[in-house]
């Protein structure tokens, strides 16, 4: 009996012994993670989150420091100034149109050859509202043609802007009204010169007045008028 627990105890001493002696394992940290992975690229970070309001509960989101990325200056051109149009040296104000027409403003007019003073003189003129078409301008001089095709230059203090007619190839009868079958007001012989007064837009007829007498005449029976050109009621 005393052999058996001998033995059993020199055994339990040899096992205690061995478990002793056997190494612990050691847990090691993992490895670091490579550079190209510590961080996700630039261009895939996420968005900074907003952050929660402790006073409201409304969240806000971070603001970009604008140090970081200062913009660069953007410079502002303005626009070009519109040149105003240029004026008329004689009258102060912006030219008429060309073609137009005017009338003559005095009893006698020198039409010349060229745009001045020591041009000869080619026609004189002694009827005054006497209708012409003003084609050209220099300076205060204007070259005109009249209602038999004469041309030439006159000065522009000589012109008015009146707008007269003449009668020009066969006697016209004005009108009552603007109608062909309209009452007769007066004969109107060839050379005869009157006001307009009204012209309207896409009227092939005109109120005009001439020798005291008012009515209408059709365009094609005056002269001193562009194609459907208006008249302003005068």
């Amino acid at each position: 009996m005393r052999h058996w627990a001998a033995q059993f105890a020199t055994l339990f001493l040899l096992t205690f012994a061995t478990a002793i002696a056997q190494p612990r394992p050691v847990h090691a940290a993992p490895p670091p993670a490579p550079d190209n992975e510590a961080a996700p690229p630039k261009d895939k970070q996420h968005p900074a989150k907003p952050q929660a309001d402790k006073g409201g509960g409304k969240t806000t989101a971070a603001k970009p420091d604008p140090k970081a990325h200062p913009m660069p200056p953007v410079a502002v051109v303005p626009p070009a100034p519109v040149p105003p149009p240029p004026k008329d040296p004689a009258t102060g104000e912006a030219p008429a149109k060309i073609p137009r027409f005017a009338a003559l403003k005095t009893e006698e007019t020198n039409m010349r050859k060229g745009p001045g003073q020591r041009y000869p003189i080619d026609w004189v003129y002694r009827r005054r509202d006497l209708p012409v078409e003003v084609e050209r301008e220099y300076d205060v001089w204007r070259f005109v043609r009249d209602a038999d095709g004469v041309e030439g230059w006159v000065h522009q203090v000589t012109l008015s802007d009146r707008r007269t007619f003449m009668i020009k190839g066969n006697d016209a009868t004005l009108r009552a009204s603007a109608n062909d079958t309209a009452d007769a007001v007066a004969l109107l012989k060839t050379g005869v010169i009157g006001r307009l007064r009204e012209c309207d837009d896409g009227s092939k007829w005109c109120r005009v007045q001439a020798g005291g007498f008012t009515g209408y005449l059709r365009r094609d029976q005056l002269w001193g008028l562009l194609p459907d050109e208006v008249v302003a009621p005068s």
